[in-house]
């Protein structure tokens, strides 16, 4: 799978190389999306993004990004059973995990001279976002099978972070580009309290663990994303 989409992307870039050449200001807005290379995941598909730029003339661009999903690789469901004995249904119990959570940027580009196909670039980006996840223990007390225990637990984060950019847009063929993009970000992520109601034969006891701050400093340096994008 690796070989066939580097593959794809060599030929989109050889096939346009005699013909394509910078956007001029003509076309003002791009649309894009990104693909990443992480290892030693192998390649895949990030966080469904998109990414909108505004040329306000050659050399700055306005940008927006939108995304669904942390960034931190967190899934979106995820449901466990556990069994009363090894090997056996007499008893079943359930943890079923249920997340939401979105991501936006806004920021701005500063082009350099570059070549005729090349546009490289350097930027600050401006990031905030938050997210919910919902808990459903059915006969499962936290750490396995247990027909006297049922619970429902609910928390949210937010975050906001900024970042320096440094990228480069490479057009392949007119109007379309292909590109790479590093950063060094900041993100504070701030979690609130999570509540959980837990229900046993006595009766409905309310649990409240405290929210926390916590804060990442991250370089692009652990993955490439690769940027395949339409200048209009």
């Amino acid at each position: 799978m690796k070989r066939i989409i580097f593959s794809a992307l060599a030929v989109i870039a050889f096939a346009g190389t005699s013909f394509s050449q910078k956007a001029t200001l003509d076309n003002p807005w791009s649309l894009e999306g990104v693909l990443s290379y992480t290892n030693p995941g192998g390649i895949n598909w990030s966080a469904p993004s998109i990414r909108a730029r505004y040329f306000v003339n050659e050399n700055i661009a306005a940008r927006v990004q939108l995304g669904i999903g942390d960034g931190l690789g967190t899934p979106r469901t995820e449901s466990y059973t556990f069994n009363e004995f090894p090997d056996s249904v007499a008893g079943v119990g359930t943890q079923d995990i249920t997340r939401a959570s979105w991501m936006a940027q806004i920021g701005a580009e500063y082009h350099l001279k570059g070549t005729d196909r090349m546009s490289p670039y350097f930027g600050l980006g401006i990031n905030f976002g938050g997210g919910s996840e919902k808990q459903s223990w059915d006969k499962f007390d936290g750490t396995g099978y247990n027909a006297n225990v049922s619970a429902e637990a609910a928390g949210s984060f937010s975050m906001f972070g900024v970042g320096l950019i440094a990228g480069m847009d490479f057009y392949v063929y007119e109007n379309i580009y292909l590109g790479v993009e590093l950063g060094l970000n900041f993100s504070s992520y701030n979690y609130s309290d999570v509540t959980t109601d837990v229900t046993t034969p006595l009766g409905v006891t309310n649990v409240v663990d405290p929210g926390y701050k916590i804060g990442y400093l991250s370089t692009g340096a652990g993955s490439v994303a690769f940027r395949l994008g339409w200048r209009f």
